[in-house]
């Protein structure tokens, strides 16, 4: 699943904020929002629907998550000092396809014609500097899937918009691990649903031929062979190469800003039961939106994803096999919602579905905030190119209509709560992956469009206080408890935790690998006792100091952490270090920390640390 935001994680955030600040930090201007990356860990959702893959919900995730979350806002409460904000705006070119561009031709010709491209190539950077000038940081909102690494992947990361905030902090930071110092550069989300880093485009992977085409097939072996590539030589070198343009074009429009940001900061928040929205589409006609369902070509996947079960993107009809197979298992879906989501095929009604828990939200949050002329939108989901296009518009144009001209409007994507996709209502009668993923039916753009345009009505009116709040989202005990058990990790005979099993080799040059292999235990342990910040270090000893010092951490982009599951408890850690080309000559050493689950009879389990040292290597320039 994405790593994405969700409404429990929300609500348990503001409640602790509430403890610790009162009245500050609120509902209404928090906003949580995903950077979406596809690698990260599973299992903190409260819906069935995303936790099925994680085989159930992860309290130890999830409350890893909210303590990180809250950390990062003290840190940024603590350091808050009085500054300057600067807008400036740019297109970053070669980085971006349409990865449904038979959905987008949907839209009407007289629109798209307005548009020079199938995706928004525009970046909107915000420069944050203190009244010295010194540089804060920076947010940066641009249209991509985080999808450079692909489903093969196994290693926890932050894919390319982590690679090119990565890249701009290590500068920006001198002589900081990453994660540490006091420059912060945030890439988030926006209008990203149809779009995909993999430039290259789709191609089957078994004949190499183009397979470009309306619902994403090959000849031979079908959907599942269609896969776009980025333009690396493999996934790690794809992700540097989307990143490092992200971060060059980032930097250059940082350096660059200099309208400055002024006037009054507001906000306006609201809860919707989005299954139950009546649409104006004229001033005569209404439509509604729908009780959630995903459709067939959700099990499809995308070019950067595909399903695996022979699924085709593109399907409007259903298919009496899987139907049955659902019929029999989850019960048949009703007559109403089938045709609330006509032209989609029901694959899973899922808001019909509510054991042990509902399977996907009904009640969402909708989100403004305001600084001078600059309007956030969050979006609680991925907005296509087209649809995102229509929110700004619509949400420019009510601002405009009550006195606040000329605003610019940015889309926040993957905002407080999780929903999947939105499509155009031209766009969801093609019923590929994204219009088959967007859950609340056909009329839910225009849904949100009302319903943002009312929040920025209201703001620009100051009429804020007299929304009403909206109903309140569940919030549910006794989560589907996880399937994967808890296990005791135990070490070799004769070894304990930590001892190297596999050492270094003495030498290495620039540009090698280095591997040494621990005796391990399950990392997810170190979630519950954080004795240690990082699961690795690299460090180079010091001649003049007579001591080691950290050059790298389980953050770097040149090491790499791999947990090798054996049978009973029994496992291996397997470090790796890609020595840089900025790598300083000397001795240096590997070093991994973990945690270890023991237990003894009759008594409660207990997590333990233990570190492991490698032998000392040497790198020698070449």
């Amino acid at each position: 699943m994405d790593s994405e935001k969700s409404s429990e994680w929300q609500s348990d955030v503001l409640n602790r904020l509430q403890s610790k600040y009162g009245s500050l930090y609120r509902r209404d201007n928090v906003i949580l929002s995903g950077t979406h990356t596809h690698s990260g860990p599973a299992g903190y959702f409260q819906y069935t629907v995303f936790v099925v893959a994680s085989e159930g919900f992860s309290n130890r995730t999830f409350q890893h998550m909210v303590t990180g979350i809250l950390k990062s806002i003290d840190i940024a409460h603590t350091n808050m000092k009085p500054g300057k904000i600067f807008i400036n705006k740019g297109n970053v070119d070669g980085v971006q396809i349409n990865r449904s561009p038979y959905s987008y031709l949907q839209n009407p010709q007289s629109e798209r014609a307005r548009y020079s491209s199938n995706t928004d190539k525009e970046m909107v950077v915000l420069k944050m500097v203190d009244l010295n000038g010194d540089d804060l940081g920076l947010i940066s909102w641009f249209a991509i899937h985080p999808v450079s690494m692909n489903n093969s992947n196994h290693l926890v990361n932050s894919d390319n918009v982590g690679y090119a905030s990565y890249l701009l902090e290590q500068e920006k930071n001198k002589g900081y691990l990453p994660g540490q110092g006091p420059f912060v550069a945030a890439f988030a989300s926006s209008n990203l649903g149809d779009v995909s880093p993999n430039i290259l485009g789709p191609r089957c992977i078994n004949t190499g031929e183009s397979c470009d085409n309306a619902d994403s097939t090959c000849p031979i072996g079908g959907s599942n062979m269609c896969i776009a590539m980025g333009p690396g030589q493999d996934m790690f070198d794809s992700t540097q190469i989307i990143g490092r343009a992200m971060y060059q074009r980032a930097k250059e429009l940082y350096a660059s800003a200099s309208q400055e940001v002024t006037g009054p900061l507001a906000s306006a928040h609201q809860w919707v039961d989005m299954t139950n929205v009546t649409v104006w589409l004229n001033s005569t006609h209404t439509a509604k939106t729908c009780k959630p369902a995903l459709g067939y070509s959700f099990a499809a996947g995308t070019i950067d994803g595909v399903g695996g079960l022979n699924f085709t993107q593109g399907k409007t009809e259903g298919d009496p096999f899987w139907d049955t197979i659902r019929d029999q298992i989850l019960g048949k879906p009703s007559e109403e919602i089938k045709e609330c989501h006509k032209p989609k095929p029901i694959l899973l009604h899922t808001g019909e579905l509510s054991k042990p828990h509902p399977w996907h939200p009904n009640i969402v949050d909708v989100q403004i905030i305001t600084l001078g002329s600059l309007a956030i939108t969050a979006i609680p989901g991925e907005f296509t190119t087209m649809s995102g296009r229509r929110l700004r518009e619509a949400v420019q144009a009510e601002f405009a209509s009550h006195g606040m001209q000329n605003m610019t409007v940015v889309i926040s994507g993957l905002c407080n709560v999780y929903t999947h996709y939105i499509t155009t209502y031209e766009e969801y009668q093609a019923q590929r992956y994204e219009a088959a993923s967007t859950i609340y039916g056909p009329h839910t753009l225009s849904a949100y469009i009302q319903l943002f345009r009312n929040l920025a009505k209201a703001i620009a009116t100051d009429t804020v206080a007299n929304l009403s709040r909206g109903p309140e989202p569940p919030f549910f005990q006794q989560l589907i408890v996880p399937l994967i058990a808890n296990i005791v990790d135990r070490a070799p005979t004769g070894r304990t935790f930590g001892d190297v099993l596999q050492p270094a080799k003495p030498e290495y040059r620039v540009g090698e690998v280095v591997e040494v292999i621990f005796v391990g235990a399950n990392p997810k342990n170190s979630a519950q006792n954080q004795t240690h910040q990082t699961f690795l270090t690299v460090e180079k000893y010091e001649a003049t100091s007579t001591s080691w010092q950290t050059v790298c951490n389980d953050a770097s982009w040149e090491t790499r952490f791999y947990w090798h599951k054996g049978l009973l408890g029994l496992s291996n850690a397997t470090v790796e270090w890609h020595i840089p080309d900025t790598a300083q000559p000397g001795i240096y050493r590997i070093r991994y920390f973990g945690h270890n689950r023991k237990q003894d009879i009759l008594k409660p389990a207990v997590i333990l640390s233990f570190e492991g040292t490698s032998p000392t290597f040497e790198v020698v320039t070449t």
